[in-house]
C-alpha cells in the first residue's frame, strides 16, 4: 500500500487565495450579466414591435382582399345590364370560390333588400340559415358609419358554436339615392391563421371599440368578447402604421406588448408575452450566477474560517490528549485529520498511547490472573472442605433412607416420600461430586436422557419451594420430544439453578416462572426458562456466565451457579443464551443436540 497523498500547509493557504479570486470573478461575471439582461429588454421590445406590425400588415392584406371581392360583388349589384338570374348564378359562382365567404346581405336606403347564403359553407361550420337571419336583424350595420369611412369591420358572435366578422362596404344606389350598404359575413379561418403564427407571442386583432375579433387561443373568443385588459394608451391614430411597445400588467401577470395599426377597418394589431417568459432564459442565467456569486462569497468565508480552524484544532486536539495521558489515560487516540506535518504527528502519538496502553493492559491482565488464581485456590479448598464435611452425612441420610424403605410395606404411603428422600440425597451427592469435578475440570460419564421427565422431576422438587415464595412454577412440555446425549443430574442442577435464580430475581414478589419445551429443528431440543422479574440490564448480560460474577449483595452468592450450568451445558455440545429487557423479565433459552443413534436412544429411554 503507497503513501496517502500529502496536501502540506502551503497549499491549503493557496487555496484559500485561489477561492477569493474565484469570488471576486464571480462579482465580475454577475455585473455582466445584468447588462446582457438590459440588452435582453431591449431585444425583446423590438421583437415584440415587429411580431405586431407583421401581423398587422398581413391582416390589412387579408381584409383589403375581402373588401375588392364585396366591391365586385357591388359592382355586379348595379350592372344594368345583367339579369337577376344571372347575377345569382355570378354570386353562387363567387360564393364557390371563396370559401371564407358565408352570407352577403343587401340594405338599401337602410333597409334590407336580399340577402345570399352559402348554405353548405354554413353547415359545414354548424350554424342555420335561421341562426344568420336572427342574428343580421338584431345586429344591422351602422349606416351612417359605413357611409363615412366607406368600409366597417365587427366581431359577429351569431352563436357559441362560431365566432365570424362582418364587413360592410358602402356602394352607390342605383336609382340615385343613399348609398347602399353591403355587410359580408366571413369565417374567422384568415385572421386566425395569422394571429396563430407565432409559437413565442399571444397575438391578436381589436376592433376600434376594444371588442376582440382574433387571437392565438380562439377559445378565448368564445369566453369573452372584450379586450379590457388592454391598456389605455394603446390608442394609435387610425390609417397611420406607427409601432409602440408598452410594459403594462394583465391579470396580475406583468407583460409585454406591441402593438400597430391595421391601415384597413380602424384595427389593432397587438402581440404580447408575459415578461417571465420573455425573460426566462436571462433571468435562469441571472439567478444561476446570482446564486454563484453569492455561494462564492460565502464559500471563500467560510472556507477562509474552516483552514483557519482546520488547521489549529488538531494541534489542540493533541493538547488535549497529552493532558489525559499525563493522568494515566492511555486509551486516548487521535483520528489524524489530514496528510501532512500535523497528521504525521498525530500518528506518532497515537502509536505512542498504543504502546502505553498495551503496556496497562498486559499489567492489569496479570494482576487479574492472580486473583482469578487465588479464588480458585479458595473454592479448591470450599470444595474439599464440603466434600468432608456434607459427603458423609449425605452417605448416611441414603443407607438409612434404603433400609427404610426395605422395612416399609410396598402399599404404605412412606414409600413415595422415603424415595424422594432418597432419590434427593442422591442428588445432593452427585451435585457435591459435579461441583468438584467443575473445580477439577472433569467429565462425567452421559447416557440417553428424556428433557421432559428432568423438567417435571425439576418442577416436583422446586414447586413447593417457589410457593412458599409466592411464585407460580409452570411447565409447558412439547410431546414427543427426541431424547438427547447427557447426565440427567446434571441437567436437572441446570434448571434448578436458572428457577431459583428467577424466583431470587422477584424479590419476594409474586410472579411466575415458566419451563417451555420444544423441537425448532429436527435435530434441536430447546428448553425456555422464563420468569415474569425485572429483567437483566443489557450491559451486564455478557458477563453473567464468567466465574465469580454476581448482582447479589456480599454474602448472598458466590458468582459460581451460572458459570457452573455455562459448564455444564458446554459438556452436553449445548448452547445458552438470554434475551431480557428491563421490566420485561428474562429468559434463558437452552439447546441440545439430538441424540445421534435416535432409534436406539429412543428404545433405551423407554426401558429406562
Amino acid at each position: 500500500m503507497g503513501m496517502p497523498f500529502r496536501f502540506p500547509v502551503r497549499f491549503k493557504i493557496l487555496l484559500t487565495m485561489l477561492v477569493v479570486i474565484t469570488a471576486v470573478m464571480g462579482i465580475i461575471t454577475y455585473i455582466m450579466t445584468s447588462r446582457f439582461h438590459a440588452d435582453k429588454m431591449t431585444y425583446i421590445h423590438d421583437l415584440a414591435s415587429v411580431v405586431a406590425l407583421n401581423t398587422a400588415e398581413e391582416s390589412n392584406s387579408i381584409l383589403s382582399g375581402y373588401q375588392e371581392r364585396l366591391q365586385g360583388y357591388a359592382r355586379i349589384l348595379n350592372d344594368r345590364n345583367l339579369s337577376s338570374e344571372q347575377k345569382r348564378g355570378m354570386f353562387k359562382e363567387l360564393f364557390g370560390n371563396f370559401r371564407d365567404f358565408l352570407a352577403v346581405t343587401i340594405y338599401e336606403d337602410g333597409k334590407e333588400k336580399t340577402s345570399l347564403y352559402d348554405i353548405e359553407a354554413v353547415k359545414a361550420i354548424g350554424l342555420t340559415k335561421k341562426e344568420i337571419i336572427a342574428y343580421r336583424k338584431k345586429n344591422p350595420p351602422s349606416f351612417d358609419i359605413v357611409g363615412e369611412k366607406g368600409v366597417t369591420i365587427e366581431s359577429s358572435p351569431v352563436s357559441d358554436k362560431m365566432q365570424a366578422f362582418t364587413m360592410a362596404v358602402a356602394y352607390p344606389a342605383r336609382n340615385g339615392g343613399r348609398k347602399g350598404v353591403l355587410a359580408a359575413l366571413f369565417r374567422l379561418d384568415g385572421l386566425l391563421h395569422v394571429t396563430g403564427r407565432s409559437r413565442l407571442f399571444e397575438t391578436f386583432l381589436v376592433t376600434e371599440k376594444g371588442v376582440l375579433l382574433a387571437h392565438t387561443d380562439p377559445g378565448k373568443l368564445v369566453q369573452t368578447t372584450e379586450a379590457s385588459w388592454l391598456p389605455k394608451s394603446w390608442m394609435i391614430q387610425s390609417g397611420k402604421s406607427e409601432v409602440t411597445t408598452l410594459e403594462y400588467v394583465r391579470e396580475k401577470k406583468e407583460m409585454i406588448g406591441g402593438f400597430a395599426s391595421v391601415e384597413f377597418g380602424g384595427l389593432l394589431a397587438g402581440a404580447q408575452i408575459p415578461k417571465a417568459a420573455a425573460f426566462i432564459a436571462s433571468r435562469n442565467l441571472l439567478t444561476t450566477l446570482t446564486y454563484v456569486s453569492l455561494g462564492l462569497l460565502l464559500a471563500s468565508t467560510f472556507l477562509s474560517l474552516f483552514w483557519s480552524r482546520h488547521l489549529t484544532k488538531p494541534i489542540m486536539r493533541l493538547y488535549s490528549a497529552t493532558k489525559e495521558v499525563g493522568k494515566g489515560k492511555f486509551d486516548v487516540q487521535i483520528a489524524p485529520s489530514s496528510h501532512d506535518e500535523i497528521g504525521d504527528l498525530a500518528f506518532s502519538f497515537n502509536q505512542m498511547a498504543n504502546e502505553l496502553y498495551s503496556r496497562e493492559e498486559a499489567l492489569q491482565n496479570a494482576q487479574a490472573q492472580l486473583i482469578q488464581s487465588e479464588k480458585m485456590a479458595a473454592f479448591g479448598q470450599l470444595g474439599a472442605g464440603i466434600a468432608h464435611e456434607v459427603k458423609n452425612p449425605l452417605a448416611g441420610i441414603l443407607g438409612i433412607a434404603q433400609l427404610a424403605r426395605r422395612g416399609a410395606d410396598k402399599d404404605s404411603p412412606l414409600q413415595k416420600d422415603l424415595a424422594i428422600i432418597e432419590k434427593e440425597a442422591r442428588r445432593c451427592k452427585t451435585i457435591i461430586e459435579n461441583l468438584m469435578k467443575f473445580a477439577r475440570q472433569e467429565k462425567v460419564a452421559q447416557e440417553t436422557v428424556m428433557i421432559n421427565r428432568v423438567v417435571e422431576d425439576t418442577k416436583v422438587l422446586l414447586d413447593h419451594q417457589l410457593g412458599i415464595h409466592q411464585v407460580r412454577l409452570e411447565t409447558e412440555l412439547s410431546p414427543d420430544l427426541p431424547p438427547i446425549t447427557g447426565n440427567a443430574n446434571q441437567l436437572q442442577q441446570v434448571l434448578m439453578n436458572l428457577v431459583i435464580n428467577a424466583q431470587q430475581a422477584l424479590d419476594g414478589q409474586r410472579g411466575t416462572v415458566r419451563m417451555v419445551t420444544s423441537l425448532p429443528l429436527p435435530d434441536q431440543v430447546e428448553i425456555r426458562v422464563s420468569d415474569t422479574g425485572p429483567g437483566i440490564p443489557e450491559e451486564i448480560q455478557s458477563k453473567l456466565f464468567e466465574p465469580f460474577f454476581t448482582t447479589k449483595p456480599a454474602g448472598k452468592g458466590t458468582g459460581l451457579g451460572l458459570a457452573v450450568t455455562y459448564g455444564i451445558i458446554r459438556d452436553h455440545k449445548g448452547e445458552i443464551r438470554v434475551e431480557s429487557k428491563p421490566g420485561e423479565g428474562a429468559v434463558f433459552i437452552i439447546c441440545f443436540p439430538v441424540a445421534q443413534n435416535l432409534d436406539a436412544a429412543v428404545q433405551v429411554a423407554a426401558l429406562v
